[in-house]
């Protein structure tokens, strides 16, 4: 087992080339055989769910691309979604400083939690702009573009999208030199809505902002 599948995509922390070695590292005795793994929306940075991994659900993540974990209750090993269909795939992975636990990067199909929230915290778990990102995802597959503003502006195409952004940015420029804060506020908050649909709409996300932020920031010192 010398990679991962090629279905996987680069997140943020990129998968490890060596898998095996990967595991190898890793400080199962000191749990008694489990590391407790974080599981984070790749795009959003929302904590979806803590879950468990021995060796061999590793091993078994890593083979198929979908996240299993093992299951204290039952002792055995699980895929998750095996009944519900909502599976995680694995996008990124690293482990903390002590090599005893995880961070799982992942894009969920569906809802996480059983109870059928998007997290096992429920919305709030997510900050304001990742849960702004989250409900402009599910309105941009939405077919009702009489209801949904975001469907419309998805059925308009990139142009409009694009211009829509260049309105709102002069927007939020008058209202910094004239307007009160409170306008700013508001012409801030339209401009960060539609930025992060034209984001999306070129395969991008607010997290990969973030990380080009990150970097700088680090270059600069």
């Amino acid at each position: 087992m010398s990679s991962f599948p090629s279905t996987l995509a680069m997140g943020a922390y990129a998968l490890p080339p060596d898998p095996e070695a990967f595991l190898q590292s890793l400080d199962f005795d000191k749990s008694q055989g489990l590391l407790p793994a974080v599981v984070q929306h790749v795009n959003t940075g929302a904590v979806l769910m803590l879950g468990y991994l021995n060796a061999e659900a590793l091993r078994r993540t890593f083979e198929s691309g979908l996240v299993h974990f093992f299951s204290r209750s039952r002792q055995r090993i699980w895929m998750k979604g095996e009944s519900s269909g909502n599976t995680l795939a694995l996008q990124a992975i690293r482990a903390d400083c002590d090599r005893d636990s995880l961070l799982v990067q992942v894009l969920p199909k569906g809802p996480v939690c059983h109870t059928g929230e998007e997290t096992c915290w429920g919305a709030a778990s997510a900050g304001t702009l990742q849960r702004l990102e989250q409900r402009l995802v599910s309105r941009m597959t939405t077919s009702d573009t009489e209801k949904s503003y975001t469907a419309r502006l998805v059925a308009a195409g990139l142009p409009r999208i694009a211009q829509k952004v260049g309105e709102e940015g002069v927007e939020c420029a008058l209202a910094a030199v004239v307007g009160t804060p409170q306008a700013l506020a508001g012409e801030a908050a339209d401009l960060l809505y539609h930025l992060t649909l034209l984001l999306h709409q070129r395969g991008l996300s607010l997290n990969e902002v973030w990380e080009v932020l990150e970097e700088r920031a680090l270059k600069r010192g």
